[in-house]
């Protein structure tokens, strides 16, 4: 895990027609397949049916218990046992963003669906570590005595107390970032399942306003976690990333206004920075909100939130060397920020120019710096250049990604992967039992931990491949994050999109702590023949105005009634007048999404749509039962 470290939306989008280009060299669709899969190795709680990294089994099965809470599930950070909630938060904000701008890529690749599952493993936590609007969970163990053990996950016998923040004891970093993860992640659940989506966001409204309302640092209340995630750059920046991240999934104008209002006091405006990761998001919250200025949202804020964009300008020429002051380089050219755990900067850096690049090139702009303007695409260059240095483009010739390539690590600082796995030998590996048999075993890993991103080399590019060599060798689930967007936006090229086209949402009610919810909605079948063993069903979810306009939102469940599986669907779809989302057209009629192959007996598929009308008329053109 990173330690004592010092001092970022997108509505889902349409697709427009233009040339896609694709880059060579490395395999990025299987380095994005293996990346997440990282993720899973992971877990913590009861594992699922459908786990594939098949040497872990479940763990910390009564976390929360003796705070009369439940806390089991979430992921451990890194190498350890331990659940730190910071971390673990930057980490689902930033796979969420990953897939907000890139899920399509993704979805080519298989792969859309994994994510997905990843970033739900994390928020589903994140729900049950928030019982109450004013209280937040953020950390179960702890540091000191999970490190003097070296033990299997499912063999823990450390201490595994829970710890949390609320009005006496504040943490505005930490719920302002877990605000930002649940926001972020409503929206990458918006269409596939919109009430997990609306939950998210009710979480995330009540954890900002407790960030808001009482502050201070989290560190200063979990007084445990200082010496592992200390926040040394205060919670201001979580608190604008929080706001940057509301408006994004809201559409609410409070928090635009609240960048606006806040952006020269909380710093947003005033620092010029040089790195970004869990503890400093100034980098993250001055790209979306030039974002916000590109897309032609500011209004009269646009004075303010052009002093944002130049930030975020000055943050994107330092990293490709041609600012006022560049961030530091290796001789092989990876970006050079710490010894311990170099690699978070390199790939949370790396997906701000990667999404800066296409934010540019979609409103025709270029990159302002100190030594002249430069074309967006240098920055995707840039990204490409780091990328391919951590899977194996270096003097050493070697992948820093675990299961990559022929020359990876194999001696990971990780419990769970350099001890032999419990259904391989269920006998209990105690507690310093482990330091003596596994930890200093001078031998490859029982288990490969696919996918983790460790720590990587030094400042001259020098990486010792040894278990006790924590700052090289351990790996953290906030490594893995952002490389997930960079790698899809690799593996797939532009893909076709305009990344500052915002799809229309509605606006929310202003911001309290309870949600007003929801009308029931009523049911509306489609006719379909008696015979057909396809259901269609379609439900008004929502309504807003816009600009004179009433929009719909329409939630359309297509649901097979027989005992065989359906295959090859095809929908026709009339009087539809606005975007659709959850199937794939082919000609003149729909099918299933690309991540969809079948419909099992009786499974559903759930599609929706956006426009000013009565509900489409939706039936069932043909279908093979299998």
């Amino acid at each position: 895990m990173g330690k004592l470290m010092r001092l970022i939306s997108m509505a889902p989008l349409f697709l427009l027609l233009c040339l896609p280009f694709a880059f060579g060299g490395h395999d990025y669709n299987q380095a994005l397949s293996k990346s997440i899969l990282f993720f899973e190795a992971q877990r913590s709680g009861y594992l699922p049916h459908n786990q594939r990294i098949t040497w872990r089994a479940n763990s910390g099965l009564n976390d929360g218990k003796a705070s009369g809470v439940d806390l089991v599930g979430g992921y451990y950070d890194a190498g350890d046992n331990v659940k730190f909630g910071l971390p673990m938060a930057f980490t689902i904000t930033m796979m969420s963003w990953s897939i907000i701008e890139y899920g399509k890529q993704m979805a080519a690749n298989g792969e859309l669906g994994h994510a997905m599952e990843a970033v739900k493993w994390g928020t589903d936590y994140f729900i049950k570590a928030h019982p109450q609007p004013y209280v937040l969970y953020g950390e179960v163990g702890d540091g000191n005595s999970d490190h003097y053990c070296w033990q299997r996950p499912e063999d823990m016998t450390t201490d595994r107390r829970a710890y949390k923040i609320d009005p006496s004891n504040p943490g505005s970093d930490l719920a302002g970032e877990t605000a930002a993860a649940m926001a972020a992640a409503s929206i990458v659940f918006r269409r596939s399942n919109p009430a997990y989506s609306r939950e998210l966001l009710r979480h995330a409204y009540q954890l900002f306003e407790f960030a808001d309302k009482y502050r201070g640092k989290y560190d200063s209340s979990i007084t445990v976690a200082q010496k592992f995630y200390r926040s040394i750059s205060g919670y201001n920046d979580e608190l604008l990333w929080a706001a940057a991240w509301l408006y994004q999934a809201s559409n609410n104008k409070y928090y635009l206004n609240y960048l606006a209002k806040n952006g020269d006091s909380m710093g947003g405006t005033g620092w010029a920075m040089t790195e970004f990761g869990w503890d400093v998001k100034y980098a993250g919250v001055q790209t979306l909100v030039a974002k916000f200025l590109m897309q032609g949202k500011a209004g009269h804020h646009a004075p303010v939130f052009e002093k944002y964009r130049q930030k975020a300008e000055y943050f994107m020429c330092s990293l490709i060397g041609k600012g006022s002051r560049n961030i530091q380089r290796t001789p092989g050219g990876l970006i050079y920020r710490q010894r311990w755990n170099n690699m978070q900067f390199v790939t949370s850096a790396s997906f701000l120019a990667t999404v800066y690049s296409d934010y540019l090139t979609s409103y025709r702009g270029s990159l302002k710096c100190a030594a002249g303007n430069v074309a967006p695409s240098e920055l995707l260059s840039f990204a490409k250049s780091q990328v391919d240095y951590l899977l194996g483009d270096n003097p050493r010739a070697t992948s820093y990604m675990v299961g990559y390539g022929n020359n990876y690590p194999r001696q990971v600082h990780h419990r769970g992967s350099s001890i032999v796995s419990i259904k391989v030998n269920p006998k209990f590996v105690a507690c310093r039992q482990g330091y003596a048999t596994w930890y200093t075993r001078k031998a490859s890993d029982p288990n490969v931990l696919t996918g983790a991103l460790v720590g990587g080399p030094d400042a001259y590019d020098n990486f010792a491949d040894e278990r006790d060599n924590y700052e090289q060798t351990e790996p953290a689930t906030y490594n893995n994050a952002p490389l997930l967007g960079i790698l899809a936006r690799l593996a797939g090229g532009h893909g076709g999109y305009n990344q500052l086209l915002p799809v229309v949402s509605p606006a929310s009610n202003p911001v309290i702590a309870k949600l007003k919810p929801a009308p029931k909605p009523k049911w509306t079948p489609t006719p379909a023949s008696s015979s057909s063993p396809i259901t269609i069903n379609q439900k008004m979810t929502t309504s807003w105005n816009h600009k004179g306009k009433t929009y719909y939102r329409y939630s359309t469940v297509v649901t097979n009634k027989s005992y065989k599986t359906v295959k090859a669907l095809k929908l026709s779809i009339s009087k539809l007048y606005g975007p659709i989302w959850g199937l794939t057209k082919s000609g003149n009629s729909y099918g299933f999404p690309e991540w969809l192959n079948t419909l099992p007996a009786g499974k559903s598929l759930e599609f929706v749509y956006i426009h000013a009308a009565s509900p489409a008329d939706v039936s069932v053109s043909s279908y093979n039962l299998a």
